[in-house]
């Protein structure tokens, strides 16, 4: 009997989609050939929703639950924008919400929720994926914002002091206005260095002394900190007044968020049409 190691299972698990404890069990059916294993799960009933999991999966719903100090955000991916609003799909969403707000766990492996995944993929025809979860928990006050139109972009911003209104308006500006952190402060040194170093191949062009060039540079750089975080940002609903200041006149903080896009980051296949066609014709 071959050793299964979890690198097997894993690879297994890669190319056909299932779930990692079917796989272990074909590995171990197959002594650890996964051709074999592959061979053996095609003729199972589970190998249908297999055959799905190659395609890509960058539509789809977010979810969210909040309840007091304790609020949860996911994403779960589907093909196209028609399953997307399938009401079995939503459901699924459903599910996953309620799932990570009930274990507090991140780790959407650990969710269990692989059979109704397979189930589902099985009843609509389209690869699904348990994308990412978020959880915000003793934070202050909780609040989320899902895009009403779309359903594709989602917030959850914990914050202390204002009021639920202030909330709604912090966190629908964020979607609006995608900042990276809170305050200039966050930015992470990386970042910061990734920029510099931009911009000062930018301006080493410009030919002018070496303490202009730093001056230039470190201008850009105010600027772009200045563009990524919240506090700095002119408020959607009123560009008079920076987000900082009216968190300040509310005496509120925000202690930090995320902020979801559906999609985001998966590199989508582009159909062309015309060269399906034709290769299909053999030409």
């Amino acid at each position: 009997m071959a050793d299964i190691t979890a690198a097997m299972v894993k690879d297994l698990r890669e190319r056909t989609g299932l779930g990692m404890m079917d796989c272990k069990k074909a590995l171990v059916e197959a002594n650890g050939d996964s051709e074999l294993a592959i061979e053996n799960l095609r003729k199972s009933s589970g190998m249908k929703a297999a055959k799905k999991a190659g395609r890509i999966a960058a539509d789809g719903l977010l979810g969210c639950k909040i309840d007091g100090t304790t609020g949860v955000i996911v994403e779960v991916n589907c093909e196209t924008d028609f399953a997307a609003k399938n009401e079995d799909f939503v459901a699924f969403v459903g599910t996953v919400t309620d799932k990570v707000f009930a274990t507090g766990t991140t780790d959407v492996a650990e969710l269990d929720l692989e059979a109704e995944r397979e189930a589902l993929v099985q009843k609509i025809g389209e690869n699904i994926a348990i994308r990412r979860a978020e959880v915000f928990k003793d934070e202050g006050q909780v609040v989320s914002y899902i895009h009403a139109t779309t359903g594709k972009i989602g917030v959850l911003v914990a914050i202390e002091g204002g009021n639920e209104e202030l909330g709604k308006d912090i966190a629908m500006h964020i979607a609006a206005s995608n900042p990276s952190v809170v305050s200039p402060e966050d930015a992470p040194a990386d970042l910061i260095e990734k920029e510099r170093e931009i911009y000062t191949a930018q301006a080493q062009e410009s030919g002018k002394p070496a303490e202009i060039i730093e001056k230039m540079i470190d201008g850009r750089i105010r600027k772009y900190l200045a563009e990524i975080s919240l506090v700095e940002q002119p408020f959607v609903k009123d560009a008079d007044i920076k987000v900082g200041a009216l968190l300040k006149k509310e005496g509120a903080t925000v202690n930090r968020f995320v902020r979801y896009e559906v999609g985001e980051g998966i590199e989508k296949e582009e159909d062309d049409f015309a060269a399906e066609v034709q290769k299909q014709l053999g030409g």
